[in-house]
């Protein structure tokens, strides 16, 4: 054997896998046998062994490379991945339609409809046709680098099957197909191990293994739809152009991709699917509708984080029946006393249902819901199981109790306490064990005190431990109590540490939202932090005194005033003090002349760069005001990643609707 013969052998020996890859897991056409296959894999990883030289990031030898990881760090999108609207509905599509023609002028000529996968949306990045990085969709502007997990999936090409200068971003959505979903399971059941829930969680799962090597067991897929950052830009004109050049590239795209012209058509497509869908492998739980012509999109632009040149057009959830065993209660962050069903196990939607919501007691009653009722479940908005009503006539004239939720918390024993006019009823010990792990995960969440490492698995822990009685006990955690603790090592503990200690110079204004008071979020405790300037002149006030404070009515108010009652929360307050915890504000007066003078605006949603408080600084400083809720008094909405119903409801009253890049247009 020549000295080159190695290199020759094990570059050709490349080239056949990822063919025989491309054919076997995008193409759906293998060519060689599983043993062939195999076969050329074992040489070509006996070669890279002898000549560690020889091995190339993009060999299919690199499949599981890298070494287990104890968390994922944190990457930044070249190009935000936007989140779509969603019409539910011919009506809602339509309506869609007509927005596109105000705003055009015309006609878009053409549209793609693309099934919508029911998976996890990734970012692929590649250099020079090489993969080499992916992350997680995240918060669309951030998500988490799992490149390690997704070389393990064999419908990610490592290198293009066409040569791309420079640096091309590829979205798509990573799944689990029904059949390997199934035979996963089976798999699990035999090894006693517990069976997943559903297919995309599954998915999502396996996708966030800290072990490539677990990934790779796991039957993960993947359809390309789209693009980020491309530079230089790729020479493609249409969305249906895109698509095409992704196949050739040796991405898998979904072949019920359609393009079509006129409107009825898209209209038709999309209820002659709602039937078909049963049919798939794989989960959909509608169509992606798209503007075709990139030049349209790039003019049509987007509203916050939706593009306005494309739309999700939702089919209604599947409804099924099933007995409810019973009622039970789980009590929540704020004390809310939240009752659901136990039911017996039925699949909704590719999932097995055994828990559904039943939201509060009112409903239960205005429903007529009992024990021992079968009763209509469905998945509301595919995701969360909700019960619609039972069947009365089920009841063959047997007389079933009415239900009445609990008079005293079944976790604490504190007599529960319903207001009048409001529907929850609240456990108001704000120590009860079970609110404190949904409080501690709360109070150390990213848009509140930002405690990297205190999550639901961490919280249980130091509560379990009987190191944390309330939030104000983080700030007394010691290293030897953490290491004394599973799962947590040096390195962890060090660097929760270090994240507790940061966590002390927040503004007051995220302490004031992170200790979890009823109506009291985010942009609240920014109107109450700039009106008190701080704790010490907080806890004194009096609800006239609060209502005084414009945007803050007497339902704040007096939850301020009844949160600062209780002496628990109030010492709970002087741990935090001791601590060192900022509690101290700036009042920061309403400006009265400014290039906002006299607008009110609403925020909305994550925006790429300014947090709720940045954005509310700039506001108020420039002569604006900053409300909670939206109204005909509403000048702007400034909408920005997973706007929720502020931004449906400013649609609805006509309200005009910015993003953040709108909101420093009106600053200037």
């Amino acid at each position: 054997m020549t000295p080159t013969a190695p290199a020759e052998r094990a570059a050709r020996l490349r080239e056949l896998l990822h063919r025989y890859n491309e054919e076997y897991y995008v193409r759906d056409a293998p060519t060689v046998s599983d043993a062939e296959y195999d076969t050329l894999m074992r040489e070509l990883r006996e070669i890279e062994d002898a000549h560690p030289d020889l091995r190339t990031p993009d060999s299919p030898t690199q499949r599981v490379g890298a070494a287990p990881s104890s968390t994922f760090a944190t990457v930044r999108h070249g190009v935000p991945m936007l989140s779509l609207g969603n019409a539910f509905g011919a009506d809602e599509l339509r309506a869609w339609h007509a927005r596109l023609l105000r705003q055009l002028d015309r006609e878009p000529g053409a549209y793609t409809v693309e099934l919508k996968i029911d998976g996890l949306a990734v970012s692929l990045r590649y250099r020079d046709g090489v993969f080499e990085s992916g992350a997680t969709r995240g918060d669309g502007a951030e998500g988490e680098d799992v490149s390690a997990n997704l070389r393990t999936v064999r419908s990610i090409p490592l290198r293009l099957q066409a040569h791309v200068d420079g640096v091309l971003e590829v979205r798509g959505e990573v799944y689990m197909r029904r059949s390997d979903f199934d035979r996963l399971n089976e798999q699990r059941v035999r090894d006693d191990e517990t069976p997943f829930a559903n297919p995309r969680n599954s998915a999502a799962g396996s996708l966030r293994q800290i072990d490539p090597a677990m990934t790779a067991k796991r039957p993960l897929r993947f359809f390309a739809y789209g693009i980020g950052a491309n530079e230089p830009p790729l020479r493609v004109a249409s969305q249906s152009d895109l698509l095409a050049a992704l196949d050739a590239y040796g991405f898998p795209v979904n072949k019920e991709t359609r393009r079509f012209e006129s409107i009825d058509d898209v209209v038709e497509f999309c209820n002659v699917w709602e039937s078909k869908r049963a049919q798939l492998d794989y989960g959909t739980d509608g169509v992606v509708v798209k503007v075709d012509s990139l030049a349209l999109q790039r003019e049509l632009g987007s509203v916050g984080r939706e593009p306005r040149w494309a739309v999700a057009f939702k089919y209604p959830p599947e409804e099924v029946t099933t007995k409810l065993r019973s009622i039970e209660v789980n009590v929540g962050r704020t004390g809310s006393v939240n009752p659901y069903a136990v039911l017996e196990p039925v699949q909704v939607g590719g999932v097995t249902v055994s828990m559904a919501t039943l939201h509060n007691e009112d409903y239960i009653h205005a429903k007529d819901i009992r024990v021992g009722d079968i009763v209509t479940v469905r998945r509301a908005g595919e995701v969360i199981p909700e019960i619609v009503g039972p069947l009365v006539a089920a009841r063959e004239g047997r007389q079933l109790p009415v239900y009445h939720l609990p008079t005293h918390c079944p976790v604490c024993g504190t007599p529960v306490q319903r207001a009048e006019g409001e529907a929850m009823a609240y456990c108001p010990n704000a120590v009860c064990p079970s609110q404190l792990v949904e409080r501690l995960a709360h109070f150390a969440s990213r848009g509140a005190m930002d405690i990297d490492g205190l999550g639901y698995q961490s919280a249980r822990a130091v509560i379990d431990a009987r190191f944390v009685r309330d939030v104000g006990d983080i700030y007394a955690l010691t290293s030897d109590q953490l290491l004394s603790l599973p799962r947590m090592g040096e390195k962890s503990v060090s660097n929760l540490l270090a994240s507790i200690e940061r966590s002390k110079t927040r503004p007051f204004a995220r302490v004031l939202y992170a200790l979890g008071i009823r109506f009291v979020g985010f942009q609240n405790a920014q109107l109450v932090a700039d009106a008190t300037g701080g704790m010490d002149a907080l806890e004194s006030m009096s609800a006239q005194e609060l209502e005084a404070v414009e945007q803050i009515g007497p339902v704040i108010a007096k939850s301020l005033v009844s949160f600062f009652a209780h002496p628990q929360n109030r010492a709970i307050v002087e741990k935090l003090r001791r601590a060192g915890v900022n509690l101290r504000g700036v009042a920061r007066p309403q400006a009265t002349t400014g290039p906002l003078s006299g607008k009110t605006f609403v925020l909305t949603g994550t925006l790429p760069a300014l947090t709720r408080e940045d954005a509310t600084a700039l506001i108020v400083g420039a002569g604006g005001k900053v409300s909670g809720s939206v109204s005909k008094k509403t000048d702007y909405v400034v909408a920005g990643e997973a706007a929720g119903s502020k931004l449906a409801k400013a649609e609805s009253l006509g309200v005009k609707i910015i993003d953040e890049a709108g909101l420093r247009d009106l600053l200037k």
